[in-house]
């Protein structure tokens, strides 16, 4: 007569074996050189990379704050080219008033010269 539990508990034992075969194996293998090896090159390509990064972006945010402060300075010779136009057209318009003001007393005047003219 057969047991009936023994395929179970063989496919068990089977399993426990294979698990600690592969334990061991990767024991075997964090104490390879060749593998530390690669671990360290692994370690420096990445090392590596992240410096290329930081770098890169080092760069770019020093380009962004160039092209801001170049903004900055665009924004700053617009302001001023755009006050210089109000002054300019303000001082037009005093130059304007003061020509029109002169040319009406100069009106004044000939119709002062005239009557005074007529009387004597």
């Amino acid at each position: 007569m057969k047991q009936t539990g023994t395929d179970f508990i063989d496919r068990r034992n089977a399993a426990k074996d294979a698990k600690a075969a592969l334990l061991e194996k990767m024991k075997a293998k964090q104490n390879d050189p060749a593998a530390q090896a690669r671990r360290e090159e692994h370690a420096a390509l990445a090392a590596a990379r992240a410096e290329r990064e930081a770098a890169k972006r080092e760069q770019q945010k020093a380009e962004a704050e160039a092209r801001e402060a170049e903004r900055a300075a665009e924004a700053a010779a617009a302001a001023e080219a755009a006050e210089k136009a109000a002054v300019s057209e303000r001082d037009k318009l005093i130059a304007q008033a003061m020509a029109d003001q002169a040319a009406q007393k100069a009106k004044r005047d000939a119709r002062y010269a005239a009557r005074q003219s007529r009387k004597g």
